[in-house]
């Protein structure tokens, strides 16, 4: 008879509830999407209107985080910043995703198409993402759109890699054996046996990459090939505050600290995701 330690320990979803870190790491994704879905509700201010009469204010009940040397307030801009990067994040990974799950599919599933996939995809690896992000991005042109696409194909090879390799292991289940035996067509079994057991392991690849999406977003940003002032960013937010550290240190430490907290509560899910999905860390 099984326990109810020993039940609730095989189910993710209870695994998930019984870790305080990722408990609190989804409440924070929670308030960080609120907060970028609810963006024009929730800014006091137009993040790009200047006020001349009213540069450099420290943190005040008007102001809550201070105003930037141009008068615009931190706060609204701040808002509107993690919007910017959580969307140009999750934008970028779901569409590596999409592209990276059909090569990584079909890599895996045929032996022809891995040969080819396979070499590209090492090739790109040999760079950081980083720097195959920046390249793109310099190479598209610097905008918040082209920077997506910079993040994307820079995030494309590791879905690849994740894809084919799950591919390459469920191929040898017996009931993807069973499948081609009774006649299923390819597509059939690539999106109806494969794709589905293959999702735990692309879903825990997706909540890891989406901060590195948003740290590479915050980075291109802040070398000028992301999203262009006066277009608020916490990328741009931390190259336009830089310079004032010293005498305005609330202009580049409010969004650092924004950055921070997206990319910790991301990779804090992660993590406590793919224990949980993982069988190996299962009590039997």
């Amino acid at each position: 008879m099984t326990s109810p330690d020993i039940a609730v320990a095989r189910s993710p979803r209870f695994s998930l509830i019984r870790n305080r870190a990722a408990v609190t790491s989804m409440l924070v994704l929670i308030g960080i999407v609120g907060v970028a879905v609810f963006a024009p509700l929730l800014a006091p201010y137009d993040p790009e209107a200047t006020g001349f009469d009213s540069p450099l204010l420290g943190p005040s009940g008007q102001h809550l985080l201070g105003t930037d040397d141009l008068g615009r307030d931190v706060l609204s801009r701040t808002i509107y910043g993690l919007r910017a990067s959580v969307q140009i994040g999750v934008l970028a990974v779901l569409s590596a995703t999409v592209f990276g799950v059909v090569l990584g599919l079909l890599a895996g599933y045929y032996r022809r198409v891995d040969m080819v996939v396979s070499r590209v995809v090492d090739v790109t690896l040999a760079f950081p993402h980083l720097v195959t992000a920046v390249g793109l991005a310099a190479i598209l042109g610097a905008s918040g759109v082209n920077a997506a696409i910079a993040i994307a194909i820079s995030q494309l090879p590791g879905m690849v890699r994740v894809a084919r390799g799950e591919t390459l292991r469920l191929r040898e289940m017996d009931y993807v054996a069973a499948a081609a035996v009774s006649g299923a067509r390819d597509s059939r079994i690539l999106f109806r046996h494969i794709m589905p057991n293959a999702a735990s392991a692309l879903l825990v690849q997706i909540s890891v990459s989406i901060p590195a999406a948003v740290m590479s977003e915050a980075m291109l940003s802040f070398l000028g090939v992301g999203v262009q002032p006066p277009a608020p960013s916490l990328g741009v937010m931390l190259s336009s505050g830089q310079s004032f550290l010293q005498v305005a240190w609330w202009m580049p430490v409010f969004p650092g600290i924004a950055i921070v907290l997206i990319t910790l509560a991301f990779n804090l899910a992660g993590d406590a995701l793919r224990d949980a999905l993982d069988p190996r860390s299962v009590k039997r």
